[in-house]
């Protein structure tokens, strides 16, 4: 599967067709590569090991894989061997094809044409570099027949450095239950409060952030940066996850994902769908994030600071 290396003045993307995968992002100058997001081992990396992956058609897990909707029952198979439930869609175990591509920029397509679920559907994923920010879109069209509910998704992963902060507001914290499912809303509590800069706590986490106001901000103070991640409104929820030894062998501490949903996990089986969004043929869902880079003073990696420009 093609690998694709994006540069636009300091900063740098690696992308994969296996997967729809960010392999990782970079800012750079003199010789030193800061990743803004964990980089995967190897060029060849499966999603769960990538920088970032695609949740389409739509994100996390739906409870028992079944689903009512306008009077006719669903049912999802396993897509995974460690999971009973049907997990994040294809997109991030599909193989996509390039459609557009220059040297900061590229776009890709798969489609679903059915099989595992009753979604048929084609998806697009956009990266850009431009103005010191790196600019993923992505889109799911409804190809099938019938009306279904859609949502949309990153997961990204974010370096964990000791001293790392994380500032995101939402409303609302879903607790988790059994098979790694929502359980209910609750008030956030307050290590869990991101409301202002906090630390991540030490320990398993795996919950839903209801009504996310579109603006994440993490803090390296070891790097003297920060990021600001932002996300277009159709992203109104997000899901917070850290993981444990007793999860990932592999896991060092050394990571964590904040990953923007257009809706809540398990929507599906919600009254009001989670606010998953309706399809009917041919319709289709998109949305943007951005994330930008700056020092701790908050200005931005560019224009200066002996940073590299493109011509």
């Amino acid at each position: 599967m093609p690998v694709v290396d994006l540069q636009h003045g300091c900063l740098r993307a690696q992308l994969s067709t296996a997967g729809g995968l960010v392999l990782g992002l970079w800012w750079e100058d003199e010789g030193v590569a800061v990743p803004l997001l964990r980089p995967a081992p190897s060029s060849d990396a499966d999603a769960l090991s990538s920088a970032c992956y695609p949740l389409v058609p739509f994100g996390n897990r739906v409870r028992d894989n079944r689903f009512r909707f306008e009077g006719r029952d669903h049912v999802l198979e396993p897509n995974t061997d460690w999971d009973r439930h049907y997990l994040h869609g294809e997109g991030w175990q599909a193989g996509w094809r390039i459609t557009a591509q220059d040297p900061a920029g590229l776009a890709m397509v798969f489609s679903h044409t059915g099989g595992g679920t009753p979604y048929v559907y084609e998806a697009e994923q956009r990266f850009a570099l431009a103005g010191g920010a790196f600019e993923m879109q992505l889109s799911v069209t409804n190809r099938g027949s019938a009306p279904l509910p859609y949502g949309l998704g990153w997961h990204p992963y974010f370096p964990l450095t000791p001293a790392t902060t994380l500032m995101a507001r939402t409303t609302a914290l879903w607790t988790e239950v059994e098979e790694w499912l929502p359980g209910e809303p609750i008030a956030i509590p307050e290590e869990l409060d991101f409301s202002a800069p906090r630390s991540i706590p030490d320990r398993w986490i795996n919950n839903g952030l209801q009504d996310w106001d579109g603006l994440a901000v993490i803090t390296w103070p070891e790097r003297n940066m920060q990021l600001r991640f932002e996300a277009d409104p159709v992203f109104r929820h997000a899901f917070l996850f850290v993981s444990t030894t007793e999860f990932d062998p592999s896991f060092r501490r050394n990571y964590f994902c904040f990953e923007p949903m257009s809706h809540l996990a398990n929507g599906h089986n919600l009254p009001d769908l989670g606010d998953l969004t309706i399809l009917k043929p041919g319709e289709t869902l998109a949305g943007s994030v951005r994330f930008r880079p700056q020092h701790l003073s908050g200005r931005p990696l560019q224009g200066g600071d002996h940073l590299r420009q493109s011509a």
